[in-house]
């Protein structure tokens, strides 16, 4: 094995082993086990994250994981701060108190996330200087896809149509379970309507902020450093984790279907050379998860 190849599997088994450190993996573990999530995992996993860039500029086998390192230690310092802004009395007061509006409520959020987004978009381009060196663009939504035998798609096909088709389908398998559960009424389905467009707002935004930070952050710092088939297969478990505890579904369908779901996302931006497409895919599920909070609101 040569040393280009032996530095490649080296920085492979340290990105894979601290995605799996700071993923949701340790409280997943922790539920199965019957005990209560710990207070300071985030601090915790922050700390991780400073140690492991620490050990990205120590040994010369991970100089290459600098940037990834960087990237994770931003985003969950940043979630880390604003999940104490979310903790404190003011917050829960003026966004999460008991019958706050649908659009209050997640507004708030939303706000929230979106600091998180800019923040590691800041860091990728102190990094990059070249918002298209991590995916900032809207790409060519119609160039080509890579075959993928196993789902049929052959040469000869394009994002411009492949796009809409894996839109429609997330967008099916969400809505299927989730208003199976929910079994609206249609006077539940009236009063939720106006809602609409606050769900829709909500789903935007919420598919913009998760494709920078799940995925331009990822694919940017990893695809040349470990290879694109590590750096999908990594999108897709650490993606489709975030989703087992809180995902609606959640559980081992919610990590199937949404890590398949950003495992897709993720060849989009790769083949695109852009978000747009990735985001297509991603808003139209949520649009269909935004409204069932809305139907749980005035049911």
């Amino acid at each position: 094995m040569n040393q280009s190849a032996a530095g490649k599997r080296a920085s492979a088994w340290a990105a894979w082993a601290a995605m799996l450190a700071i993923s949701d993996l340790p409280e997943i573990i922790l539920v199965r086990l019957g005990t209560g999530l710990p207070a300071w995992m985030t601090g915790a996993k922050v700390a991780f994250l400073a140690a492991f860039a620490a050990a990205t500029l120590a040994i010369r086998a991970l100089h290459r994981l600098r940037p990834y390192a960087l990237a994770l230690f931003t985003l969950f310092l940043a979630l880390g701060l604003t999940g104490v802004l979310r903790s404190t009395a003011w917050f829960q007061g003026h966004f999460n108190y008991q019958g706050v509006p649908y659009f209050t409520g997640f507004a708030a959020v939303m706000v929230l996330d979106v600091l998180v987004a800019l923040a590691v978009l800041a860091v990728l381009w102190f990094m990059r200087r070249d918002r298209r060196a991590f995916f900032l663009a809207k790409g060519d939504p119609g160039a080509p896809i890579a075959p993928i035998r196993w789902l049929g798609i052959g040469t000869g096909e394009s994002w411009g149509k492949f796009t809409w088709i894996f839109a429609g389908i997330a967008s099916l398998a969400v809505a299927v379970p989730t208003f199976l559960v929910a079994a609206p009424t249609a006077s539940m389905l009236l009063r939720a309507l106006p809602m609409l467009p606050a769900a829709l707002l909500f789903a935007a935004v919420n598919a913009f902020t998760e494709e920078a930070y799940f995925r331009c952050s990822l694919i940017s710092t990893l695809h040349e450093v470990i290879g694109r088939g590590q750096t999908l297969g990594l999108i897709l478990v650490f993606f489709g984790l975030s989703h087992w505890l809180y995902g609606s579904p959640n559980g081992i369908v919610g990590f199937a279907m949404t890590g398949f779901l950003s495992w897709i996302m993720a060849r989009s931006m790769l083949e695109t050379r852009g978000m747009l497409s990735a985001w297509t895919i991603h808003f139209f599920p949520d649009v269909v998860v935004f409204f069932s909070y809305a139907l749980a609101f005035v049911k």
